[in-house]
């Protein structure tokens, strides 16, 4: 079943069309790969569905339910999460606290309770903070790192402490813009895996877009191709990477 689904998505800037009746379904715990080459529209369809942009026609429904004119936040507690392709992280805070943050929707307690630290907000505050420290940076193995400062990380432990609040966000579905730009091959292996791992235990659907050719062939389920706005080729990697019209408009002729 469809965890996720763009229904004829439209959308236009001024007189220049970003996306043509694009429609695809991303199922329970897939790995969606979206690609193109620039200026196709991937980044305006991770927009669309994360709600920082309306389509000019078209639905996005998650889990059956129409969010097309809901907010960000509530797309979020709905159980949506997402990474940026620029990070946009708070350089002057500890990797910790910046994870933390990502869970702040869940948090219960109102204002009156936190005024009184030491009572339901302390204890739901040590929660929080056992269960960031023993599932999430643990899982993405960055304890040695969980004091330090963001702005003292090399650029890929940045990109990891990102995926790392996305997921103290406890999302049912996972958008990720460009996962492993910029980063080295060791980096790129290491990211690759985590996503997979994301996948497979906690049972996470992932929304990705990425450059990397390598790196979707060998993690995703199935691709979307996009085009000038258009969807020209939709099925697994195989099936993509054999499509005429991807060879021709992304891929490369084949020698």
């Amino acid at each position: 079943m469809a965890i996720l689904r763009v229904d004829d998505v439209s959308l236009a800037f001024g007189g220049l069309k970003v996306l043509s009746d694009v429609s695809f379904g991303v199922n329970q715990g897939e790995i969606f790969a979206v690609i193109g080459p620039n200026g196709a529209g991937k980044t305006s369809i991770l927009n669309i569905i994360s709600g920082f942009y309306r389509p000019e026609q078209g639905q996005v429904l998650i889990e059956d339910r129409n969010v097309t004119a809901m907010s960000p936040d509530k797309r979020a507690a709905l159980g949506l999460g997402r990474t940026f392709q620029n990070i946009a992280l708070y350089h002057g805070m500890s990797v910790l606290d910046n994870i933390k943050l990502g869970a702040h929707s869940h948090l219960k307690t109102g204002l009156f309770s936190s005024l009184w630290y030491w009572g339901a907000a302390h204890r739901e505050e040590m929660k929080l903070r056992e269960e960031v420290e023993t599932q999430i940076i643990e899982f993405l193995e960055i304890e040695s790192i969980r004091k330090q400062p963001v702005s003292a990380l090399a650029y890929g432990l940045q990109k990891r402490v990102e995926l790392a609040r996305a997921l103290a966000m406890r999302p049912k579905i996972l958008l990720m813009d460009e996962p492993v730009a910029g980063m080295n091959a060791e980096e790129t292996e290491d990211m690759a895996r985590f996503i997979l791992d994301i996948k497979e235990a906690q049972d996470i659907t992932i929304v990705l877009i990425e450059h990397d050719m390598k790196m979707v062939m060998d993690i995703s389920d199935r691709v979307l191709v996009l085009n000038f706005g258009q969807a020209i080729a939709q099925g697994t990697p195989s099936q993509v990477q054999e499509h005429p019209d991807v060879i021709e408009a992304y891929l490369g002729h084949k020698t």
